[in-house]
């Protein structure tokens, strides 16, 4: 099986390429201290608004800090946002959904009853409701975006469990006598992992772009912290004369959230057996 998955992801180079976006932007994040060649916070007014060159390579913005140092750090706050948003989301998702479709009867129509509610509500425009009532701040907008993030996945893991435990070896266990806690953690949970893995990475994108929208709106992290999304709502005030400051945080955000996509559609392909024998 792990031939053929590695077989697999050769073949799709969209995974490759996705991979090698994300691998690279773990890079950067690591020796982003390393690569900056100016203090994040650090400000040159003799320098404002100056075009990419080769002594700022992405240009200055409107307080003469470095773009490209800015930039660097922004990754770390993205990276930080997307992973811990859909940590949380997936504890919770998975949870709930192993349990509403474990136990089923009166447990399984609270636990969906509650999804259907979260559902009604476009959830940027739940999160925009939460965060108005909080500081905005990194750890809320990681929290927050992980909180109302959960329904999807939950639906999703409970289907799943839903057929698996009418299958034969959840029976055979049955038979024997193991505990249902036994079943939940060592039958079921390690033959939900792959759709969870697939919707993880999509979560990813999802929470940076959502991040991103937050803090274009002011509601995300807070200057001077620099975000892409806080970024670009800096460099829209000078867009026609200074284009690289929203244009360069604009690539960086379709580019990362392009990969996170294109390697949670890999994924999907990879893991899923049905897929792969449809193509072969």
């Amino acid at each position: 099986m792990i031939k053929r998955a590695f077989n697999a992801l050769k073949e799709n180079r969209l995974v490759f390429y996705g991979l090698t976006v994300i691998a690279v932007l773990f890079l950067l994040a690591l020796l982003s201290q390393v690569l900056s060649p100016y203090g994040t916070f650090e400000q040159n007014l003799g320098s404002r608004l100056n075009p990419p060159s080769l002594k700022h390579l992405l240009g200055t913005d409107d307080l003469g800090r470095d773009v490209f140092s800015r930039m660097l750090y922004g990754i770390r706050i993205s990276l930080s946002v997307g992973f811990v948003a859909v940590g949380i989301s997936v504890l919770i998702g998975t949870l709930l959904g192993m349990i509403s479709g474990f136990f089923g009867g009166k447990i399984d129509t609270v636990i969906m009853r509650l999804v259907d509610i979260m559902l009604c509500f476009p959830s940027f425009f739940l999160i925009l409701i939460v965060i108005a009532f909080l500081e905005p701040n990194i750890y809320n907008v990681m929290v927050v975006i992980g909180l109302t993030s959960w329904p999807g996945l939950t639906r999703l893991v409970r289907a799943e469990v839903l057929s698996l435990k009418e299958r034969e070896f959840i029976q055979a266990a049955r038979l024997l006598g193991i505990s249902n806690f036994r079943i939940f953690f060592i039958h079921l949970l390690p033959n939900v992992v792959s759709p969870i893995l697939v919707a993880a990475t999509l979560g990813v994108g999802d929470a940076i772009l959502t991040e991103s929208g937050l803090s274009f709106l002011g509601l995300g992290v807070q200057p001077p912290v620099p975000s892409w999304g806080q970024m670009l709502t800096a460099g829209k005030e000078y867009i026609y004369v200074a284009w690289w400051l929203s244009l360069f945080p604009g690539l960086a955000i379709l580019f990362t959230v392009l990969a996170f996509n294109l390697l949670g559609e890999g994924l999907r392909d990879i893991l899923d057996p049905r897929l792969l024998k449809r193509k072969t």
